[in-house]
């Protein structure tokens, strides 16, 4: 008997991917006709998908990449000898399976596909009618609003060849009769990729949502933020990136910047003196052992400390203290972290994009991967503009930020660009309820 509600399969290609897919499920489950959802985690076990409780309709699989593969040539080739071929070709053949079964079944079918040009070749060889929400290609990266980006490397062409960061297969793939829309993540890619038949929606990017929390968010005012800087405590958030053990190792880099700014605490012309203290603030993933990142400490001088300087939604932080200075290790209140932060020493992807959308100052230092390394971090410097500051060691970091304090007229820049390339909160929503208009009512 056939089923009246649309059946619709999420497809997606890793874990920041897997999150953006769930936010916008929960969106769709608060329509007024909501689908019933089914899932295909095409990159690891989708965990996240899990805790929400959808079927997910094939097999998966971690790889021994955990999802990388397109920075390291090494990497795909374990993934290809951990099975990544077979575990592709079986994943297409359920997507096709799942089609022709609600099709026998007289239901309506759909696909929506989140990621890259991996699960849009699913949605589009799969005989059904698909969305697409694009989260690994900006425009930003070959160009801003005033045009193309000066690069020094010949294989930078490649990128912008044929006129957009999205190539002309890619293009064709997202232009077919049976995508009803697709979803950039910026106004820019967005307003590119009209130029071609292609029916892009400009919702915002499902990554700025579910990052509310009871603080305002802080920042720089207009005025003169080096005098502000001298009158309250800096609050640093610190983002190591989210896999072991490659955010240990960024901790340990981060760790020296963060030294070299307690001691200029002691200097008597520092920016920060007459604060008297600063505060640092690491967001830590739930799945890194904390216990680790609390020895680092305690062997550079860092002792815990019974009071802290911050009331943070997380019974179960740590603070140390060194000198004036105070550092919490959290892994529960993450948005606090963001919100909090006046500015961030940054060796993380998502998160790094995160802090940035809310409009504050970033000083990223390249790591040695095999996620946050230096060619990760270029391209992220790229997309993120301003707001941005690429050092290339731990060493810089004081420097850099010395020279923004000193700066209010470009914090007052890069707060209006992060809002700009990151956008507004209640993308999911509204990319939901374009879905309902062009997937659910259009079937």
């Amino acid at each position: 008997m056939a089923n009246s509600r649309l059946q619709l399969l999420v497809l997606s290609n890793g874990h920041g991917e897997d999150i953006i897919a769930v936010r916008i499920i929960q969106a769709l489950q608060t329509l007024s006709s909501p689908p019933d959802i089914f899932v295909l985690p095409i990159v690891g076990e989708g965990r996240a998908y899990q805790k929400i409780n959808v079927p997910i309709i094939g097999k998966v699989q971690n790889m021994p990449s955990g999802g990388f593969v397109y920075m390291d040539s090494k990497e795909l080739m374990r993934d290809v000898g951990g099975g990544l071929i077979q575990l592709t070709w079986n994943q297409i053949k359920s997507v096709r399976r799942w089609v022709r079964l609600q099709t026998s079944l007289g239901n309506q079918n759909a696909i929506l596909a989140v990621g890259d040009i991996v699960p849009l070749l699913f949605a589009a060889i799969s005989g059904a009618n698909y969305a697409f929400v694009g989260t690994a290609k900006s425009e930003y990266y070959v160009r801003d609003e005033a045009g193309l980006l000066p690069r020094k490397s010949k294989s930078a062409k490649w990128e912008n060849f044929s006129g957009s960061i999205y190539h002309p297969w890619e293009r064709w793939l997202m232009s077919r009769s049976r995508c009803q829309a697709v979803f950039p993540r910026d106004s820019l890619t967005t307003k590119i990729l009209k130029k071609w038949s292609i029916p892009a929606v400009d919702a915002g990017n499902p990554m700025m949502d579910g990052l509310e929390t009871n603080f305002s968010s802080r920042g720089f005012d207009r005025g003169n933020a080096e005098h502000k800087e001298q009158i309250r405590p800096l609050i640093v958030t610190l983002l190591p990136g989210s896999r072991a053990p490659e955010a240990y190792n960024n901790w340990e880099m981060i760790m020296v910047s963060v030294s070299a700014l307690v001691a200029s605490l002691q200097q008597p012309d520092s920016l920060f003196c007459g604060a008297g203290t600063m505060i640092f603030l690491g967001a830590i993933a739930p799945g890194l052992d904390c216990g680790i990142l609390s020895q680092s400490l305690h062997i550079q001088g860092w002792r815990l400390c019974d009071q802290s300087p911050l009331q943070i939604p997380d019974p179960d932080s740590l603070t140390f203290k060194q000198k004036n200075a105070y550092l919490i290790l959290t892994q529960a209140a993450y948005n606090e972290c963001l919100h909090l932060g006046d500015l961030a020493i940054a060796m993380a992807g998502t998160a790094t994009e995160q802090f940035i959308g809310l409009g504050k100052p970033a000083i990223a230092i390249p790591g040695g991967g095999p996620q946050y390394n230096a060619a990760f971090a270029e391209a992220q410097s790229r997309l993120l503009g301003i707001s941005l500051t690429l050092v290339n060691q731990p060493s810089q970091v004081l420097p850099a930020i010395q020279s923004l304090l000193k700066n209010p007229d470009l914090l007052h820049d890069i707060a209006k660009n992060g809002l700009q390339r990151m956008g507004l909160a209640g993308a999911a929503q509204r990319i939901a309820e374009c879905l309902q208009e062009r997937l659910i009512m259009g079937n």
